[in-house]
């Protein structure tokens, strides 16, 4: 792995915004010098390494599962926080395996040594049209020669074309929360992935959908019943809210994906869940929920925190904190090992899933220690020997 500089394609802004990828312009604050698609730089694998990537986070994804099953088993949903009213809607998503599409391993790695796990974005993970789309035309223009760690798209289509969805319209729902159009760009691509997969999918916002309380059921602006629906919304908001205990209390009656059960897996009282049932594992960090224990540098998370908002990184040398309000709901206490050093930038490593195979990988690299929305994503390939 090494990190490499080649010149800007001509007119890049033109061609990634053609791709879809509008969300460049605002993705950072004003003034970054910085954009947020930078294919000024790129990494460089070798197929051997990508190969136990590959291998590692195919892993990875087998240990989570289990865990969801440790948990429900074990009736630890207090350790995520989760409200005691829902844990057994959470157990019967997973009883009915309630299907799944897709998900980002958050790594860190710098090519020496196995991935060590950062965190799991499974039920509401972005950035997927970079990895998918954007990068693999890069590559094709830059680097033809060359391949990447990328059947994202391919493997997208094909598994909405294996899942038995109910009869009707597919809905893609967003919410109007999100200032920048990240969500509604990332929705609008896997809409895009399903429709190309034969589904009749309608897209709307989460704000838009209403509940039907004489039949139960929820329908869209034009009374139709949402049978199934993609949300790019997360569940712990669904289960804070009122009107979303619906989608939670009458799971049964809406396939949602992400499913129900994937609260499990996008909080991040998994990695102690992890560590406790595979201490030592090579691609794990210590972890633990009752504070830091021997653990003299360490990296304090909320639970239930998005974009690098509300940590504590404590070290002997001092403290760094970022701003946010999470926290509320607890913290996990992982082991720290900085980043990755390259020319001063700092990559994590967002290794997808497309429902249990792995199938790409995207970069997001920053000036800090942790990455945030301030990140910018870089392009990668697989060099030919």
């Amino acid at each position: 792995m090494r990190r490499a500089r080649s010149a800007p394609r001509e007119g890049w802004e033109q061609i990634v915004e053609s791709q879809g990828l509008a969300f460049h312009r605002v993705a950072h604050p004003t003034g970054s010098p910085r954009p947020y698609w930078d294919e000024s730089v790129h990494y460089v694998f070798s197929l051997a390494e990508v190969e136990a990537l590959e291998e590692q986070v195919e892993e990875l994804h087998r240990m989570c599962l289990a865990a969801v099953e440790h948990v429900i088993e074990r009736d630890r949903f207090k350790d995520f926080a989760i409200p005691a009213w829902a844990a057994p809607e959470i157990a019967q998503s997973w009883q009915r395996r309630d299907p799944h599409v897709y998900g980002r391993f958050d790594l860190r790695y710098d090519g020496d040594g196995p991935a060590k796990l950062l965190e799991y974005n499974a039920d509401t993970p972005t950035s997927l049209l970079e990895a998918s789309v954007v990068q693999w035309f890069w590559k094709q223009d830059v680097f033809p020669a060359d391949d990447q760690w990328n059947s994202i798209h391919e493997r997208l289509i094909e598994r909405w074309g294996e899942l038995v969805l109910p009869t009707g319209p597919t809905h893609f729902a967003w919410t109007n929360r999100d200032e920048t159009g990240e969500e509604a760009m990332t929705v609008a691509y896997l809409q895009d992935t399903a429709t190309q997969a034969g589904l009749y999918a309608l897209e709307i916002a989460m704000e838009d959908v209403g509940w039907d309380p004489a039949n139960r059921r929820f329908v869209d602006l034009e009374g139709r019943v949402i049978r199934s629906a993609f949300k790019l919304y997360p569940w712990e908001w669904m289960l804070g809210d009122g009107f979303g205990q619906h989608a939670v209390r009458h799971a049964a009656s809406t396939t949602w994906i992400e499913p129900l059960w994937k609260t499990l897996l996008s909080n991040k009282a998994l990695l102690a869940i992890l560590w406790e049932l595979y201490p030592g594992h090579p691609n794990l960090l210590p972890a633990y929920l009752d504070g830091p224990r021997e653990l003299s540098s360490y990296i304090a998370k909320p639970l239930l925190g998005r974009e690098g908002a509300s940590m504590r990184v404590v070290t002997p040398q001092g403290t760094i904190e970022t701003p946010g309000s999470y926290g509320v709901e607890g913290y996990v206490h992982q082991a720290f090992e900085p980043l990755p050093d390259f020319e001063g930038q700092h990559p994590v490593l967002g290794a997808w899933m497309v429902a249990d195979e792995s199938a790409g990988l995207g970069i997001r690299e920053t000036s800090g220690l942790i990455t945030d929305d301030t990140s910018s994503f870089v392009p990668h390939r697989i060099e030919q020997p």
